[in-house]
């Protein structure tokens, strides 16, 4: 599985998904309000904002990323989302194209379901009016869940003769059944874990009901959900809002309206607004100064885009305080507990080249457990191959299984070659002596 992180956008057809992938990043994805618009999975780059280290350690000036941006110690670091094709109730059992949507999923580590809470769209996709949303949200953890049961479920005569006869954990039968949705041993343990089972475990036990229990566990950690609560700009939104809330509290939702966020960057990009992502507000030619009129060269805005505008900022922006598009993205990344972490080659100047420059010029989203020496395996097989220590900010030696967090993910790697190096330099500079 890829280390980048990986958003998948799922949901129904026309709930918005092609239109929130369009919002979110730099795609332009086919939008159209007809089933499966999409058939070939759309990708696009979005930008996950966190605090840069720069800021702390007042190298905001000098900050250089490779990717993405920083601003006044505000880090934009890019990741992918994937806008599946379209699915539909039956899918576990090929219907629509459900096949191709559950294949494109594997790749995903965290999933943004698309739900269109104006109720202005049935189970398929197709026009209606009164339709309950909360059906989307049941239906679809439905579906993916019957695909990775049956095909445990089909194998599980094999699974429990494989135990009995290699004498091995649960845990690492599980894994390796398991490994072609992208499942690392952690995931397995942490789902056993979280249903109170531990190791020893006999397999040969489990009716049905456990395994759908334990796919029940596996499917929150390994594809932890945000529902972006899509259309709130829609009358009919704000009753089902409420009803979705109510049914599932404990549940990670974010209203959003990504055409609403198409349109003001639309108007951004032609010049009628000044625009930010994910900010509360826009300012258009009438609400600038006179002098601001002159220095920032607004166009202005005939009645008909006034009118559409203060609608929007009504409707959207102070009802819920942003199109809420940046705020989905936040959250997928930090439901699944990605850490960024900074290689440098130099702990003093956070620098990661050898002259000095290029600060803090490298990150990488790595997943929560991830380990010092793993994370430079990630980075280049040579430094794992040729690994000899880590360092953390203050210079202390970090160990080689040592989980890395969000107070140790500086990291200076020492690897044979460069030590070798410098040994080098330095006979050579006393011989010269």
């Amino acid at each position: 599985m890829s280390h980048e992180l990986i958003i998948g956008c799922i949901g129904k057809p026309s709930a918005g998904k092609s239109s929130f992938l369009n919002a979110a990043t730099d795609s332009t994805a086919k939008v159209g309000n007809y089933p499966f618009t999409t058939i070939e999975p759309n990708i696009g780059v979005a930008y996950y904002p966190t605090e840069c280290p720069c800021k702390k350690y007042d190298k905001s000036s000098l900050c250089s990323p490779r990717y993405g941006t920083c601003k006044d110690g505000c880090r934009n670091i890019p990741v992918k989302m994937l806008d599946v094709a379209g699915l539909v109730p039956g899918a576990s059992e090929g219907k629509g194209l459900g096949n191709q949507f559950l294949d494109d999923l594997r790749h995903a580590h965290v999933l943004l379901h698309v739900v269109d809470v104006s109720g202005n769209t049935n189970e398929k996709g197709e026009e209606t009016t009164g339709y309950d949303p909360i059906n989307d949200i049941h239906w679809l953890k439905e579906e993916i869940h019957s695909w990775i049961f049956n095909n445990l479920w089909k194998r599980w005569g094999n699974i429990i003769r494989k135990q009995a006869s290699t004498k091995s954990p649960a845990d690492l039968i599980l894994q390796k059944k398991l490994s072609g949705y992208g499942t690392r041993i952690t995931v397995v343990r942490q789902s056993l874990e979280n249903i109170d089972l531990r190791e020893p475990i006999n397999l040969s036990t489990w009716t049905d009901d456990d395994v759908h229990r334990f796919v029940n566990s596996f499917l929150d950690v390994r594809f932890p959900t945000v529902l972006a609560l899509n259309k709130v700009d829609q009358s009919t939104s704000d009753l089902n809002i409420s009803r979705i809330c109510s049914k599932y509290p404990d549940y990670s939702m974010i209203p959003t309206s990504a055409l609403a966020e198409c349109f003001l960057r639309k108007m951004k990009t032609q010049g009628f607004i000044e625009y930010k992502e994910g900010d509360d507000n826009f300012k258009t030619y009438d609400d600038c100064t006179d002098t601001e009129k002159i220095t920032t060269k607004l166009k202005q805005s005939d009645d008909k885009l006034k009118g559409r505008l203060e609608k929007l900022r009504d409707l959207v922006l102070f009802r819920y305080g942003s199109t809420g598009i940046q705020s989905a993205i936040k959250e997928a990344v930090e439901l699944k507990k990605f850490i960024p972490v900074y290689p440098v080659k130099n702990l003093k100047s956070l620098s990661c080249d050898k002259s000095g420059g290029s600060v803090l010029r490298d990150c990488m989203l790595v997943p929560q457990g991830t380990q010092v020496r793993e994370f430079a395996g990630m980075l280049h097989p040579d430094l794992d191959k040729y690994y000899l220590y880590a360092e953390g900010i203050t210079g202390q030696r970090l160990g080689e299984t040592e989980e890395i967090t969000l107070s140790n993910n500086i990291i200076k790697f020492t690897t044979a070659a460069i030590e070798q190096s410098s040994n080098t330099n330095n006979n050579n500079n006393d011989d010269s002596k």
